[in-house]
Formats: structure tokens, C-alpha cells, sequence
């Protein structure tokens, strides 16, 4: 734990004016209504790139997302970024991701990467599948860097779409698993921006599924589904 913190703060440069006045005004955007129809919202989805699976101690390599605008997936409103590695991952996590070393050396000064990832972010909810590494990353990342707690509303798919499909509970576990189901193909797997444009069509799926069974009309209704699937998986 010592370590951890050591870890968090060592790091941590002193923001510039400049960079000060970024993440204020990112703080101080309107919250986006999370009960506004599916048909006038703007949604990200994001998928995250790391130097290992341990949440404790592997570091954040890259973000890609992608917006789901209005009910319709946005290619023209997607974001990708590596930030800057002190040190370059194993080869075998570069054979996973295929960010090499050089990518990693050259990357964005994290700090200036958040900041463009807030900018690109705004307000709007965020989706993604197994929130919890996503989230605890891009925290950690926002901690140590940007010295706040990041802290947004997250509606994880992984919960979400065996909520809708209960029947799918013990075959489906994995993103693989789902997006064969619905015939969604990935050729390029573990690259953060690929990653999150198939979790959007998951989105698509899930609020297709969700507005069929007269189960939802916007946000907040898929997140207050997927937490009372996740509190009966507990209570079972």
C-alpha cells in the first residue's frame, strides 16, 4: 500500500496556468440530463489500453472512445490517445495491445492527454464493459496527474446485457462472448478505439432490447437496471 501511494503522488507535476484553467472549466460544465431520450443524448463509450490487469500497480497506456450521439454511433466524434510511458511495458503486454515501445516513449504528456480527454468527454455519461478496470484506471490516471477525483456517472454493459438477457448469464461473460452473439466483429481486438466502437454497438443492441420490453426511455432507467441485476448476482 506504501507503494500505491508513493506511486500516486511521486509523479504528480504542478499544473500550469494554463492547464489549471482547463480542468476548471471542465469542472464547472452543466451536468448532462441522464433522463433525456435516447433519441437527444450524447453518450461515450471508452475502452482503456494498460500495462497489466493488476489495478494496484499497472498504469494507464491509452484511451479510445467513441460517441454514441442521438441513438447513432458518431465515427466522426471518437477520441484516441497513448500517454507517455517512463517506462515501456513488457513485450508480451506490447504483443497484447501492439502499442510499442517507441509509441510509448512518444506519447502525450499524461497530464496534457486527461485534460484532452476531459475536453473531449464534457459531460456526457460514459458506458463501458467491466467498468470497474476502465474506471479505476482513468481514476488513478486523474489522481496522480491531475491531483482530483474523477469522479462520473459509468453504465457498465458487462452487468447491463445479461440483465436483458438473463438466459445469456453463465455462457456470456466477455466481450468476445456478446459481440459473437450479435454478430459484431472486432479484427482488431485489445486497440482501445476498436474495443469501445464494438461496445457501442452492444449499446445500440441493449437500448434496441431495453425500449422493446418497455424497460427504459433514457440513461438513468439502463443504469437503475444494471444495478438491480448487479445487487440480485450478489444477494443470489
Amino acid at each position: 500500500m506504501k507503494n500505491l501511494f508513493k506511486s500516486w503522488f511521486a509523479s504528480a507535476a504542478k499544473l500550469t496556468p494554463e492547464q489549471s484553467s482547463r480542468l476548471a472549466k471542465w469542472q464547472h460544465l452543466q451536468e448532462t440530463d441522464a433522463v433525456a431520450e435516447f433519441e437527444h443524448a450524447r453518450y461515450v463509450v471508452v475502452d482503456v489500453e494498460t500495462t497489466g490487469l493488476d489495478l494496484n500497480n499497472d498504469t494507464l497506456i491509452s484511451i479510445g472512445a467513441v460517441a454514441v450521439l442521438n441513438g447513432k454511433i458518431a465515427l466522426n466524434d471518437s477520441f484516441s490517445i497513448i500517454l507517455q510511458q517512463s517506462k515501456i511495458s513488457h513485450r508480451e503486454n506490447i504483443l497484447i495491445h501492439g502499442i510499442s515501445g517507441s509509441a510509448q516513449q512518444e506519447g502525450v504528456i499524461p497530464v496534457d492527454a486527461l485534460l484532452a480527454f476531459l475536453d473531449y468527454l464534457g459531460k456526457s455519461p460514459l458506458v463501458a464493459f467491466h467498468v470497474s478496470f476502465d474506471e479505476t484506471m482513468i481514476r488513478r490516471a486523474m489522481r496522480q496527474y491531475l491531483k482530483f477525483t474523477f469522479k462520473h456517472a459509468w453504465l457498465d454493459l458487462a452487468y447491463l446485457l445479461p440483465a436483458l438477457w438473463p438466459e445469456r448469464l453463465r455462457s456470456h461473460r466477455s466481450l468476445d462472448d456478446w459481440g459473437r452473439q450479435f454478430s459484431i466483429n472486432n479484427d482488431d481486438r485489445h486497440n482501445a478505439v476498436a474495443d469501445a466502437l464494438q461496445t457501442a454497438q452492444l449499446l445500440q443492441v441493449a437500448i434496441s432490447k431495453a425500449k422493446q420490453d418497455q424497460k427504459t426511455s433514457c440513461y438513468d432507467d439502463l443504469r437503475g437496471l444494471e444495478r438491480r441485476f448487479r445487487c440480485a448476482l450478489e444477494y443470489c
